[in-house]
């Protein structure tokens, strides 16, 4: 990912917040079946190697499995919150003109080689944990064990587990550091007046 000094990130707290912020990752790898990318839900287990481990399942019909499984690298995107960003922002369009529209966002890119792994209880107890995880907010959560037990064993060999150590760790945090104080508050007053949710998001991160 291209990183210009002004927006690196390299607090590993911060990068793992918005890991864990992120729903959906996308997986991409480049192997025998030429590049991949699939959307899925990943655990972070913070405290396992020096940037943490990704833990996630993919369809066994699904070939990716088959280059994590040969040893191809692989890249995690973690998409955070993003906004338009329009000159009319900046005080300093109107003292000089010279300004031109961007984008802020924030990004985390993960690398690394995966464990591939079918054990039937392996694989029950992270569906388990990313269900607990993602069911934690409903009015009745739905556990794995509320399923027939036979159901579920039947599930598990239609999918194949994957445990991705993070050998390198990348963070872009897009919040307008390359302009002046009057300019940096004038996107975040223009974002945070937005009817847009990730606008606003990002108005507040630039106010902290």
């Amino acid at each position: 990912m291209y990183i210009p000094s002004a927006f690196k990130d390299q607090d590993l707290a911060r990068l793992h917040q918005q890991i864990e912020q992120t729903r959906l990752a996308i997986l991409v790898t480049q192997g025998a079946n030429g590049l991949l990318a699939n959307h899925i839900p990943l655990l972070l287990h913070a405290d396992e190697g020096p940037h943490g481990t990704l833990h996630g399942h993919l369809a066994r019909a699904n070939p990716q499995w088959q280059d994590l499984a040969d040893g191809a690298q692989a890249l995690v995107i973690f998409s955070g919150a993003d906004a338009y960003v329009s000159p009319g922002f900046y005080p300093s369009k109107a003292e000089h003109g010279k300004a031109v529209p961007t984008w802020n966002f924030l990004a985390v890119h993960a690398y690394g080689q995966a464990e591939v792994f079918s054990e039937p209880a392996r694989l029950k107890a992270l569906v388990s944990e990313l269900t607990d995880r993602h069911e934690a907010g409903q009015a009745k959560p739905w556990a794995v064990s509320d399923a027939p037990a036979d159901y579920i064993d039947g599930m598990l060999k239609a999918i194949v587990g994957f445990a991705l150590p993070i050998s390198r760790l990348e963070g872009k945090r897009k919040l307008s550091q390359n302009r002046s104080q009057a300019d940096v508050q004038g996107v975040a007053q223009g974002l945070a007046a937005s009817d847009d949710p990730q606008d606003r998001q990002l108005a507040q991160l630039m106010n902290t």
